[in-house]
């Protein structure tokens, strides 16, 4: 991946660059063609009109996630379902055209070099997760995995663990694949980042390998019958979550499909009669697609809901229980369902007693600790100052940071986003940005360009940013503070992942007042040094202003 201030500094060596040209927002969305990737080695000097960028036409291309080594010759039958290693792992037919030519995730895998470099194994520093707290309750919890050997996936799918250079499971994936396995409800507080995915999408492949009903579901319907699907909150995690599921269903004849709303349907329905047998969606789409009777419920047998907290603070409730209680969905019991959180408030509790049956309680704690991993800093600058003190951190930054290092600007507002994007740029700091009133290709689009480190700054709101997961985020700035402490964790949380550490960084003002005593108890409770200034404030605070954390040891983090 290139990216870096450094190479900036190079570039600016080099020569003068032309500053790039302001779009007016009504032609913003006019192109002539589909963006093509990017080459990767072929990244545009700081001066230059940055790809990605709504400033400037173009796109990035990023990479997919990837991880580590296993043997192939797996086999602990405890931990497989039942039905024993035999047929059905590469042999299945029904649900899709297995003539089909498969599009490769993987490029050119010949001797299975890694191709991946957005969310893998390998690039997680393992000596943090050593410490890290682990509870499980519940009867007769499997043991955790060591090795990604010691679980039986099936040949394809361990092959494809293999292809993504997997080196070894992480803690949500040790505990969370056996007991999904062992064909156990699962209750998990775990942040994004943590390997989640993998840790529900391992064990449900597996089960549809194994699963000889898909030959019994109808034929000739233009309604589908998925076996599994996949709630999110938001449209990029929901692709986000179907990329590394594409990744790791390869060849192994199970189809994964992607439904989301915010585009036109016609094309998500067409890629559903063409068969599907993962359902990844969010609940507004997902309600559309069952009340059109597209999509039918009836032959689920796994259901993951990711980001269970998120989906709930949204809205979605009403439309989630109406897929799980009121459709024909089997019940629990029948029905396997894991449900995975970074909080576990009282509505999630409530969530997981009518949804689970006879379910596993398991809680990842925060990889390290965030005077360990996530320095935080809190500085008083004036709404008219903000700008200024932006670009002296990104210079500060272009000498110290490594080469994938990105940073992510947290703003209130859509058109904040817009206008500090475009600031940035024509003050040559490469930027791209994310906010609702993006469509969905520009979404894609300038997320490629920043996770490739061709946009290494990306602007961003709440909403857009919530839920994804991205790499080699070294910096966090808050240019606008939100008015909850929860949003605030939520947000640092975006840098200090996978064991490594990061930066985050505040700008705080008057308009911020509310905010100073939970700021200041999140900050001593994460021993870092509180400013004399804030705790002045945070005292004048003391009867009531602003909101204090909710989500507890294993909360907020996400």
């Amino acid at each position: 991946m290139s990216s870096s201030w450094a190479d900036a500094a190079d570039s600016e060596k080099v020569g003068s660059r032309s500053k790039p040209a302001y779009v007016p927002p009504h032609l913003r969305n006019r192109q002539s063609e589909p963006v093509a990737p990017l080459p990767e080695n072929n990244r545009p000097g700081y001066g230059a009109q940055p790809a990605g960028s709504r400033w400037a036409p173009g796109g990035g291309a990023g990479g997919g996630g990837g991880g580590g080594g296993y043997r192939t010759d797996v086999g602990r039958p405890g931990y497989g379902y039942s039905g024993g290693g035999g047929g059905g792992w590469n042999n299945r037919s029904g649900g899709w055209d297995r003539k089909e030519r498969e599009v490769n995730p993987f490029g050119d895998d010949v001797d299975l070099e890694p191709v991946f470099t957005e969310q893998e194994n390998t690039g997680i520093n393992f000596d943090a997760y050593e410490d890290i707290p682990i509870e499980t309750s519940g009867g007769d919890v499997p043991p955790p995995v060591n090795t990604f050997a010691d679980i039986d996936l099936g040949e394809a799918l361990n092959l494809n663990i293999r292809r993504c250079k997997y080196v070894k499971p992480t803690p949500v994936q040790r505990h969370a694949i056996p007991i999904l396995l062992g064909q156990r409800d699962l209750m998990a507080c775990a942040q994004t980042g943590s390997g989640k995915t993998a840790a529900f999408c391992f064990p449900i492949i597996s089960g549809i390998m194994r699963d000889q009903r898909l030959n019994e579901r109808p034929r000739g319907s233009r309604t589908v019958y998925p076996l599994a699907v996949i709630l999110s909150p938001t449209r990029e995690l929901a692709c986000q979550i179907h990329d590394e599921a594409k990744k790791f269903s390869y060849q192994t004849g199970v189809k994964v499909v992607v439904a989301y709303g915010g585009t036109p349907i016609n094309l998500q329905l067409k890629e559903l009669e063409r068969g599907v047998d993962i359902l990844v969606a969010t609940p507004g789409r997902l309600n559309d697609l069952l009340e059109r009777a597209r999509v039918s419920m009836q032959m689920i047998k796994f259901l993951a809901l990711d980001e269970a907290d998120r989906m709930l603070d949204m809205g979605f409730e009403p439309q989630i229980r109406k897929i799980v209680e009121q459709m024909d969905m089997p019940p629990r019991g029948v029905r396997q369902t894991m449900l995975f959180s970074a909080t576990f408030p009282r509505e999630i509790q409530r969530l997981a007693a009518d949804f689970l049956s006879n379910y596993i309680f398991l809680a990842v704690g925060r990889v390290g600790s965030s005077t360990d991993l996530i320095t935080q800093r809190i500085e008083y600058v004036h709404d008219t100052d903000k700008r200024s003190h932006l670009m002296d951190l990104l210079h500060a930054q272009r000498d110290t940071q490594d080469k994938q290092s990105l940073t992510l600007v947290f703003v209130e507002t859509k058109r904040g986003a817009d206008s500090l994007e475009n600031w940035l740029c024509m003050n040559e700091f490469p930027a791209t940005s994310i906010h609702g009133d993006r469509t969905q290709q520009e979404r894609e689009v300038a997320l490629r360009s920043f996770k490739s480190g061709r946009t290494p700054i990306l602007v961003a709101t709440d909403v857009a940013a919530r839920g994804l997961d991205i790499p080699h985020v070294a910096h966090v700035v808050n240019f606008d503070l939100p008015n909850d402490i929860d949003d605030y964790v939520h947000r640092i949380g975006r840098t200090g992942r996978a064991g490594k550490s990061g930066v985050a960084t505040a700008f705080f003002n008057d308009n911020n007042a509310s905010l100073a005593r939970p700021l200041a108890e999140l900050m001593q409770e994460a021993n870092q040094e509180v400013p004399e200034w804030l705790t002045r404030y945070a005292s004048r605070a003391s009867f009531g202003g602003g909101k204090k954390r909710s989500g507890g040891r294993f909360g907020g983090r996400d």
